[in-house]
């Protein structure tokens, strides 16, 4: 069962979120990375959370998909203000708390939520992100070849959606680094985006955003947080010693590495595995409703 809605926020920003699975499951929010809409958690990949017996939420972040945009170069938000939002979807879903499962900027997203407000994060997934504390090093940075081929990269333009697709395509492939890629996929989903975005280009806002009060984070504190890291082995813009030490600094957090995973959600092949442990994850921790 499938079920769209909409998330007015107290200062009238609207975000786009959609459901699957029975409301009388356990809650996953999904948070999707910088500039990126629902869309980028596939769809098959949130069928096989919710065939589960999981009620699995995500949403278009402002400015992506069919939430509130604003003008290019000037988003009158903060970082701050994207935590809230995911609150306030999980506030939505009925759910005291919820099981949050956060990639790339997501993953940062969700721990800030769990070091802020661990009353209202049931456990973690973490996947293709690093810490926003401090983590043991030094840890391997993206290569000088990666960071001269991810700023030659096209914007996309939102005039021309074929041009903009490509541009989407072509930022996936790099991401996906020397590992498993498929690009008929991923073009698909990059259609979607395009025709579902109200601006495309006011993604871009995203890059600029600030956040004053964040700080220095002790991880450890995360010790009572049931969590689970999820890292590629192919990762270029993360290296995998970011999980590896990711997952070393919350105590009782699993690691899984998956081997032709690069930046981004995992290959399908590796699906059954990252399923079956977010899955295990959730049963394992009570969420009182």
């Amino acid at each position: 069962m499938t079920h769209a809605d909409n998330v007015v926020r107290p200062d009238g920003t609207t975000l786009a979120v959609e459901t699957r699975g029975h409301d009388d499951h356990p809650p996953v929010l999904l948070i999707a990375g910088s500039r990126c809409s629902r869309d980028w958690w596939d769809d098959e990949f949130c069928d096989h959370l919710a065939g589960t017996g999981l009620r699995v939420a995500r949403y278009d972040a402002r400015d992506t998909g069919g939430s509130t945009h604003w003008p290019v170069g000037a988003p009158s938000y903060t970082a701050a203000d994207l935590r809230a939002d995911a609150l306030a979807v999980v506030d939505a879903l009925g759910a005291g708390r919820a099981h949050v499962v956060g990639l790339s900027m997501g993953g940062g997203i969700a721990q800030h939520l769990a070091l802020r407000s661990p009353e209202r994060v049931a456990s973690l997934t973490l996947v293709a992100t690093t810490g926003v504390g401090p983590l043991p090093g030094p840890l391997p940075r993206m290569s000088p070849e990666v960071r001269a081929a991810l700023a030659g990269l096209p914007e996309p333009d939102p005039a021309d959606p074929e041009a903009a697709v490509a541009a989407l395509v072509a930022g996936e492939r790099l991401a996906a680094g020397a590992g498993t890629f498929d690009e008929d996929r991923i073009r698909a989903i990059a259609r979607r985006v395009v025709a579902r975005s109200r601006d495309l280009a006011a993604a871009a806002n995203h890059d600029l955003l600030t956040d004053p009060d964040d700080g220095p984070a002790d991880l450890a504190a995360l010790a009572e947080i049931p969590t689970l890291v999820v890292h590629g082995a192919r990762d270029p813009f993360f290296p995998p010693a970011h999980g590896r030490a990711l997952a070393a600094a919350i105590p009782g957090a699993r690691l899984l590495e998956v081997p032709d995973m690069g930046h981004g959600l995992p290959p399908t092949a590796s699906w059954p595995a990252v399923v079956d442990s977010v899955t295990e994850l959730v049963r394992t921790t009570a969420v009182p409703r």
